[in-house]
């Protein structure tokens, strides 16, 4: 495990090879008072996933019912990562050790290779820093012998705080059922509606959304601070969390997380594959991921 530190004049990026994360982004907007972007980890040595600001979603993102799907009449099943799901959960890149390529003082390079008996794969990350943006660019490569559906994404944590309001279209959206699934895709109710800016309500919130322009945008008033998300392609779905005392005891909310994803969660079991990617062997896709943070009034 190692970190690699990143920067700009105006940007500071540590990233670590455990999980390929972004560990900590932080930003001075001018007045030489850094704030972070993401969720601030904790100090000390741990490289816990996911206690950092975020991390790559790789082979797909989220979940796959009943952990089996059928792709051109072979079923395939997946075995769950952590101890407390008993869901496959985000794929493999971001339990796994990434390698360090050369990198610069404002760029780095990672890649990860995984030969698992549904997945056989090769993703690749690259970070750059310029001002107050931070482009991340990653991608995958089929490395199995049959043509396989993939999905790549982001899981950012980022901070919350009473007056935060979140700006991401979204023209519908998938309810929950148990096991933290997907269940129907229905219209986005008022209280969850970011087609303008809105405070996020204070509730458990895991739901996929769907008919995104691939562009969002956060505030945070408190902080004059306005952070843009943009991705190219421009993604057409998000998944949004908001964790509750519940789920987690420890939760004070103080962070709530945007995905970018390029398909829907158990895009595996629908008759559309969710937006899922269908790679031949040897064959890659490839999507990035721009924040750029600014003072509020600046833009």
């Amino acid at each position: 495990m190692a970190d690699i530190d990143i920067a700009s004049d105006r940007l500071r990026c540590v990233l670590s090879t455990q999980g390929g994360t972004i560990w900590r982004l932080e930003a001075d907007l001018g007045n030489g008072w850094w704030q972070p972007l993401l969720r601030p980890p904790p100090e000390g040595s741990d490289r816990e996933p996911l206690k950092a600001g975020c991390f790559p979603l790789v082979p797909f993102g989220n979940r796959v019912e009943g952990n089996r799907f059928q792709f051109d009449g072979i079923e395939h099943r997946l075995t769950p990562n952590t101890p407390w799901d008993k869901h496959y959960l985000h794929g493999d890149g971001w339990l796994g050790d990434w390698t360090a390529g050369v990198h610069g003082d404002a760029t780095a390079s990672l890649s990860f290779e995984f030969q698992g008996e549904a997945y056989r794969y090769r993703a690749t990350q690259r970070f750059e820093c310029e001002g107050t943006t931070l482009r991340a660019t990653l991608a995958v490569t089929n490395l199995g012998a049959p043509p396989m559906p993939f999905g790549l994404g982001w899981h950012p944590f980022f901070p919350l705080t009473p007056a935060t309001t979140l700006e991401a279209r979204a023209s519908s959206y998938w309810t929950e059922k148990a096991g933290w699934l997907p269940d129907a895709r229905i219209a986005v109710p008022e209280t969850l509606d970011f087609n303008q800016p809105q405070k996020l309500p204070r509730q458990w919130i895991n739901n996929g959304f769907e008919g995104w322009d691939g562009a969002a945008s956060i505030a945070w008033p408190e902080r004059r601070m306005r952070l843009g998300i943009e991705t190219t392609p421009a993604l057409s779905r998000y998944f949004l969390f908001m964790s509750d005392t519940r789920f987690d005891p420890g939760y004070r909310e103080d962070f709530f997380c945007f995905e970018p994803m390029s398909h829907s969660a158990n895009g595996h079991n629908l008759s559309d594959l969710g937006g899922l990617t269908v790679l031949a062997p040897g064959q890659g896709m490839t999507v990035s991921m721009t924040l750029q943070c600014n003072a509020m009034g600046d833009e």
